[in-house]
């Protein structure tokens, strides 16, 4: 509770703070931020991001090296980590929970079962080695979208046999437990290592 009004106060403090005074720039509401209260420079630069992202602040762009993985992740950049991770939790859910022979459910296994195995492995793969738009030596310009579904579709058709064929060789066998979770561990896996990898880049200062 304590933790969540000192977040509130420092909210009210930094817009109170931009109506009166008009900082410029984000450098200059952080130093007038301070002389009013005893939060840190990374506890002050997360408030403004957050409420710059929320609309509610109209700021210059604060130093991207500040943002914190907590924060990254409240932004809408990471909008597609969370829908990857909703996905995958769902068909998981969904694949042990719903029977086959359970109409009409069973089409929401089918939809869900096949996103997950056509699209989000792949998916979660291609992000992890693309975090952002990096050049594809194709006049200067980065993975766009076309390339990123090809890619994707591509990647899950290839990761899903190969996990299948290890799997032929372990005392699990290829059965739908195995084969579900071990998809499960890959998309969270590359997944994570994607958003690790994506706030590192946004962290790097523009050159």
């Amino acid at each position: 509770m304590n933790e969540k009004a000192a977040a509130q106060n420092l909210t009210e403090t930094i817009l109170q703070i931009t109506a009166q005074n008009k900082p410029a720039t984000v450098n200059q509401l952080v130093e007038l931020v301070k002389e009013k209260t005893l939060a840190s420079n990374q506890e002050i630069l997360d408030a403004i991001i957050k409420l710059q992202n929320e609309g509610k602040l109209q700021l210059g762009t604060p130093p991207q090296q500040a943002l914190t993985m907590s924060t990254y992740l409240e932004t809408a950049a990471a909008r597609w980590y969370w829908i990857t991770m909703a996905l995958t939790i769902a068909t998981v859910i969904v694949v042990f929970t719903v029977p086959e022979n359970a109409f009409p459910l069973v089409y929401v296994r089918y939809v869900l079962g096949a996103i997950f195995i056509l699209w989000l492995p792949g998916y979660a793969f291609i992000k992890a080695l693309f975090p952002v738009k990096l050049p594809i030596k194709f006049a200067d310009k980065g993975l766009d979208t076309v390339e990123r579904i090809a890619l994707s579709l591509g990647m899950s058709l290839a990761l899903v046999p190969i996990t299948g064929l290890l799997l032929n060789y372990t005392p699990w066998g290829i059965r739908i437990t195995p084969i579900t979770l071990s998809l499960t561990a890959l998309t969270l896996t590359f997944a994570t290592v994607a958003m690790i990898r994506e706030h590192q880049t946004h962290k790097k200062p523009s050159t």
